[in-house]
This record gives structure tokens, sequence and C-alpha cells, in this order.
């Protein structure tokens, strides 16, 4: 009796343990099929009764991830980013991509881009929910991200003031500007690097606020980190690919206090800015700008509140000041790997300005000078300072070219395969622009602007700004290396000098013509100020 006790008590033991494994491994096995369940991208779901998906082709991944975690090894390197971009043009004119919970369709040709956002905008339009990026870091008002209906608002307000006539007005501005770039060109030689910043930066603060730009170089580099650290985030935090997350209770969100905290080094980096001009307009001494005529008038119809409008004259300023930094810096690495089209460059400049420093080219030379309007756009082809594009979200299912992309899918302008997308893609040669009718049309031809609705409003301010600089800087200044170089490493978000380069001033009746250009504009002594 005793043996058979102790016979169906260990049966029964056995049984309880392997029943338990067994429901563990069920719900541990039930869990993973939900969770892939929960977080499988779009194209890999059932469509409904009638449609199958049918998408481009692109690299294998893994489980859950897809190809998130390759994208973002590759983009700790610019190096490296820039070879994974351009590597995904050998799948196509496009790429399907599996990000996280997201589809991405990368558009690797001018042509499918042509087609897919700005032929098929109305569909293309929307942007994506990002919860750290937009969410936490931006406070849901970085306006470039924001949903079509919020976005909506700030795009009517800039592109009022960013086109027609203020253009024109914003040219003005420009050409003060550009002197103070070459005086202190001519000043501080070594700072080169450094007045590509307070320029592009200078313009927008007019431009934005209304007032001339007197921050000290901590302060601007205090603002590019806030730059630098916002672009960094964009696709490239794990949980943005992943959004349902966002909807977990929020001790359940231990990334939370981490992005947080960014953003409110953010809004307090962006108050210092925005609080003294607020200040002025109470007080009635604010000069004229979008600021003070717009977000912060009451007889205004925009609709946002201060943290709204701050928001929006800060990323304009932000937005409209670091790239055409960066591409100024490309401008440099250019004139030294190819000296050749700086050299037609200089001619075409010298036939219409004097090679005896007559005076400087201006805006209304734009008509005049074909070929320094086409070294515009190859610079920013040929090194694109935004390799890829914030992502397009379809609102609804969109066949193409008998592809069948569900709604919520992301379209993705490959900036670097785009920029590839024509002969002998891998040299600098403006003459690659040169059809006697688009030269001076910097979005012809050229995605990195964006396209469709959500193109950028500003590009024409950024075609002259970069137009006054580069004009002025060829007809003025040598360019040469002052070290070892490579012109694929431009080092754009590095603190000090990006590559090294030795500039000198073209002669002594270019160096007069800076400096009396600078008296009579009044800002010598600004240009030759260490802030």
């Amino acid at each position: 009796m005793d043996l058979t006790y102790s016979y169906l008590l260990q049966t029964f033991r056995q049984f309880t343990w392997t029943s338990a494994f067994l429901s563990a491994a069920a719900l541990f096995i039930g869990s993973i099929v939900a969770v892939r369940e929960i977080f499988k991208p779009l194209h890999y779901k059932k469509p409904i009764k009638g449609k199958r998906w049918k998408l481009p082709p692109g690299p294998a991944g893994v489980p859950l991830f897809g190809n998130v975690l390759q994208f973002q090894r590759a983009r700790r390197d610019e190096v490296d980013f820039t070879k994974y971009l351009s590597s995904l043009a050998s799948f196509g004119e496009m790429a399907t991509l599996h990000m996280g919970s997201k589809t991405w369709v990368l558009l690797n040709s001018n042509r499918v881009v042509d087609e897919l956002i700005s032929k098929r905008g109305s569909v293309t339009h929307e942007r994506p929910y990002m919860p750290v990026a937009l969410g936490l870091v931006s406070r849901g008002n970085r306006f470039f991200l924001q949903e079509t209906k919020r976005w909506a608002d700030a795009r009517r307000v800039l592109h009022h003031l960013l086109t027609g006539s203020a253009v024109k007005s914003c040219g003005q501005l420009q050409e003060l500007e550009s002197v103070q770039l070459l005086a202190a060109y001519l000043h501080r030689p070594r700072e080169w690097y450094s007045h590509h910043y307070r320029y592009s930066v200078s313009l927008m603060h007019q431009i934005i606020l209304g007032e001339r730009l007197l921050k000290s170089t901590g302060e601007l580099d205090h603002l590019r980190g806030i730059i630098g650290g916002f672009i960094q985030c964009i696709n490239g935090n794990m949980i943005d690919f992943f959004p349902q997350l966002d909807a977990l209770p929020k001790v359940l969100q231990p990334w939370r206090k981490r992005y947080e905290r960014m953003g409110q080094i953010h809004w307090e980096g962006f108050r210092t800015w925005w609080e003294p001009l607020k200040q002025s307009v109470a007080e009635g001494t604010a000069m004229p700008s979008l600021a003070r005529d717009v977000l912060l008038c009451k007889d205004t119809k925009y609709p946002g509140g201060d943290d709204d409008a701050m928001y929006l004259a800060m990323s304009t300023i932000s937005a409209g000041s670091d790239n055409p930094r960066m591409a100024m810096n490309v401008f440099v690495m250019a004139a030294l790997s190819y000296p050749e089209p700086f050299g037609k460059a200089r001619a075409e400049v010298d036939r219409v300005c004097g090679h005896d420093a007559n005076r400087l080219p201006d805006v209304d030379d734009m008509t005049s000078l074909p070929y320094l309007c086409a070294l515009v756009k190859e610079v920013i082809r040929w090194r694109p300072s935004v390799p890829m594009i914030p992502q397009h979200q379809s609102i609804q299912d969109l066949e193409f070219e008998g592809y069948l992309f569900p709604a919520g899918t992301e379209f993705v302008i490959n900036g670097v395969a785009a920029g590839q997308d024509f002969p002998d893609a891998e040299s600098f040669s403006p003459e690659r622009w040169l059809d006697g009718e688009n030269e001076s049309k910097v979005s012809h031809g050229l995605w990195h602007f964006g396209g469709g609705r959500r193109i950028c409003v500003g590009y024409k301010i950024a075609q002259t700004e970069l137009f006054l600089a580069f004009s002025r800087l060829i007809y003025c200044f040598d360019f040469a290396a002052a070290g070892p170089y490579d012109n694929l490493r431009l080092r754009h978000y590095h603190a000090g000098e990006p590559f090294p380069v030795e500039m000198k001033v073209r002669n002594p009746d270019h160096e007069q013509l800076i400096n009396n250009q600078a008296e009579r504009f009044g800002v010598l002594e600004s240009a030759k100020a260490k802030f």
C-alpha cells in the first residue's frame, strides 16, 4: 500500500512539473507570437480580401527588428552610413526595409521620387508619428515632423514669408551678412568653419527675429548641439520604430526620463533666444520680423500658443542655418578636391564683376552666372548634407507600376542614392546642370530639400544664400589643403575644423574691396571681433 501511494505521489509530481513546464512554454511561445503579431510591419499583414501586397525587394533582416539593427549600426559613422544608403540602390529604384513595426520603401532614383513624392503628393504627404523625436524631445512642436493637420498652419505662415517678394528683401540681408562673412574670412581665416555657421544663423535670425546676431560662439555652439542632438534622434532611437510602445503605462517606459530631459534642455535653449524677443515686442522696440508681425501679433490668425510660436521660430532658424552651414563646408571640400570647376566659376564671375576687384557679385547677377548657379546645385548633390529625407507616410493604399503599397507605408527619399543617380556621379561636375533653362532653379532635378507638399519652404532663401556666399568666396579667396583629408569624411558635427584648409585672399585689390564693403555696411569691427 505504501509503495502504491509513493508511486502515485511521484507520478502526480512529475505530471505537475510537466504541466507547469508545458504551460510556461505555451505562455512563452504565445507571448512571442503575440509580440510578433503586434509589431508586425504592414507589408507582412494580410490585406483585406481581394488584395495582395506587392512591394519591391530589399535586404534580409532579423526577426522582429528587421533591418533596424543594420541601419543603426551604419548610422554610427557618416562614411558607413553613406555607403549603406548607396548599397540599397543595388535593389533597384526602390528598396523595401522592415524597420521594426514599420514598412519603409526607400526611393533610390530621381524618377521614382518625382512619381511618388511629387505627382502623388496628395497620398504621400503625411508624416508618421515619432513618439520620441516629435513627442518627448520636441514636445510635439517641431512643425516639420508634425502630422499634416497641425503642420499646415505653420506652412501657411512660412510660405508667405519665404516666397515671392519676401525673397528679394531677404536677398538684401544676405548681401550684408555675406560681406561680414568675407571680412571674417579675411581677418580670422583659421575660424573659417565657424564663420559659415555665424553667416547662416545671422541671416535666419534677422528674418525670423528681426535682429542682427550678437550671440557668442559658445551660445552658437549650444544651439548647434541642440540641432545635432535632434537630428541624431530622428530615426536614431528604437522606440520610434516601435511606436506602439508609447501606449504602455509610463512606469513601463524607462526611456522616457532620458528623452524628457533632452526635451527640457532643448526647450530651455530655445527659450534663451525667444524671451528677449518677446520682451522687445512687449516694449514696442522690436524690429519687423516673422515673430513680431505674425507669431506674436494679436491681429494675425496664427492659432498657436507661445510654445508653438517659439518652436516654429527656432525650428526655422535651426533648419535654415544648419543645412547651409554643412553645404558651405562641402563647398570648401569640393574646392580642394576639384579645383578646375572652381577656376571656371571664377572666370565667369571675373567676366561679370571684373578680374580687378571692381565689385562683388550680387543676387541680381544670378541670371548672368549660370555656371555658378550650377555649382550650387552640384555642391548639394555631390555630398548631400541630408543623406536621408524624413519619411513621407501614405494615407491610403497606393498602386504604382505593378506594386501595391498598404496605407501607412513610409516612403523615404534616399538622398545619397538620388544624388548618385547621374552619369559619373562621384565626380564634381557643375556642367551636368547646364541646360540653359534650369540652372537657377535649385529644386529642379534635386530632392535634397524634400518634395511634394512637404518641400522645404525656404529652399529659395537657401539658394540665394549659398549663391552669394559661393560666388563671393570664389571671387575673393584661394583655397588649399593644409594637410591630408578624405573628401568622404566631412565631419559635419565635429566641434573643430572639419578638415585642414588654408585660405588666402586673392590679391591686395580684393582685400581692399572686402574692407571697403565691410566699412560701408558697418560690419568690419564685428567681423574682426572674436565673440
